[in-house]
């Protein structure tokens, strides 16, 4: 069995990120393609908060290695203020220090036929890309999502960090991986001699974590609960519109609007929530609660009336991970995103189209009234989509590329 060097920031037990579930769900089955993984982490006070729900779902016998990382906003902050310089790329830029020597340790002892490096943290790529050059390794970068975009990061010093980290691990990659078309299509545009070596590896569920989950019995029998998991952010999925169209619905439709409930599950942004919620006097219809293990929250997936998805189109080529997992809790779901996006896309390929623009208060109404009144027109997945979408075999995908790059250089 060949061995791959994973080089992964987002690992158990952090606490409240879905960006988790790729790189935990790739250890998992890469066994079953022939590639033994050890993994390259941080320790845990490097997260802002943990949890040990996730730490079973490591496989047993599997190499971790967690090395230190400072945050610097926590660690080195002096009231709320730290030097900048130490936010470049981000602010666990320390974790390098720690990480590259025991990565060359790492390798001189497994002898790995990869390496593997995964955003989002820039710092992780900055690891892998240091590793190679110092190894020889092959090098496969995992971005996932656009790097450095047009306005973002807005801190001019930390987007040229962002850019030169991305033009160096295009550059030296064996192969880079997106998880969206758009993200695929604009890098190969942007790096036309490296686009060959360039490939689309989507997230996805896995079927494991759903094993015990069932619909059951509503979230609440009186009302129709539409539910939002996760992090709600200000921009990315700003939900002012859909705020607007709540209260808009309790002016001209107030029947609709008193059966209707959205539970906002773990958004991190509560502050945001509760004072759109009071601006528009529909609080009564907002429901805020706190984070839940990674199971039980998708048990509440699979109980919730209906699934709702929040991308704004500054976000057209990225696609929210997750989507894929409530495509298999197999709920109805609405999509406020911009029909142009990536997101929108993947939605009408599983024959969801229940989709309205973001930012157009009027369009979402018109959903709400129409989900409300019929949950299942134009909002549930059909078996296909779901079928593809199974992290097995993403990680098959992952594998092949893995292959390759090993060939490439032996």
């Amino acid at each position: 069995m060949k061995r791959v060097l994973m080089v992964a920031f987002h690992f158990p037990p952090i606490k409240g990120s879905s960006g988790i579930q790729r790189t935990l769900r790739f250890v998992r089955y890469l066994p079953e393609f022939g590639w033994e993984p050890i993994v390259l982490t941080v320790d845990p006070r490097a997260y802002l908060g943990t949890g040990n729900d996730q730490l079973r779902d490591i496989p047993p016998g599997t190499t971790v290695i967690r090395t230190r990382a400072w945050d610097a906003a926590r660690h080195f902050a002096i009231g709320k203020c730290y030097p900048q310089v130490l936010a470049r790329p981000d602010r666990w830029m320390s974790w390098w220090l720690s990480a590259v020597p025991a990565g060359l340790a790492m390798i001189r002892k497994y002898r790995p036929h990869a390496l593997w490096s995964t955003y989002p943290l820039a710092t992780a790529h900055r690891i892998g890309h240091t590793l190679q050059r110092l190894s020889g390794v092959p090098w496969v970068a995992d971005f996932r999502d656009p790097m450095a975009q047009d306005g973002y990061p807005e801190d001019p010093s930390v987007w040229r960090s962002f850019e030169r980290i991305e033009r160096t691990g295009i550059a030296r990659a064996a192969f880079s991986t997106f998880t969206t078309p758009s993200a695929l299509r604009d890098y190969q545009l942007r790096y036309p001699a490296r686009a060959t070596h360039m490939s689309l590896l989507e997230n996805g569920y896995d079927e494991e974590t759903f094993e015990g989950t069932h619909s059951g019995s509503p979230l609440d029998a009186d009302r129709v609960t539409l539910l939002h998991s996760g992090i709600v952010y200000p921009s990315e999925r700003d939900p002012t519109a859909l705020f607007a169209a709540l209260k808009e619905l309790k002016h001209t439709d107030k029947s609709t609007f008193d059966r209707l409930r959205i539970r906002f599950r773990a958004p991190v942004h509560k502050g945001l929530i509760q004072q759109l919620a009071t601006d528009n006097h529909v609080a009564e219809a907002i429901e805020i609660l706190p984070p839940i293990a990674y199971r039980d929250a998708l048990s509440e997936m699979v109980r919730a009336d209906g699934l709702l998805i929040l991308q704004a189109a500054n976000c057209n080529a990225q696609v929210p991970a997750k989507l894929y997992e409530y495509l298999r809790a197999r709920r109805p779901i609405l999509a406020l995103t911009d029909p142009a996006g990536d997101t929108a896309r993947i939605a009408r390929n599983a024959g969801i189209e229940a989709i309205a623009p973001l930012d157009d208060a009027d369009a979402i109404g018109d959903l709400l009234r129409r989900f409300v009144g019929d949950r299942h027109c134009g909002t549930l997945p059909n078996e296909t989509a779901i079928a593809g979408a199974s992290r097995r075999e993403r990680t098959r995908e992952l594998a092949l590329l893995l292959e390759r790059a090993a060939l490439a250089s032996s």
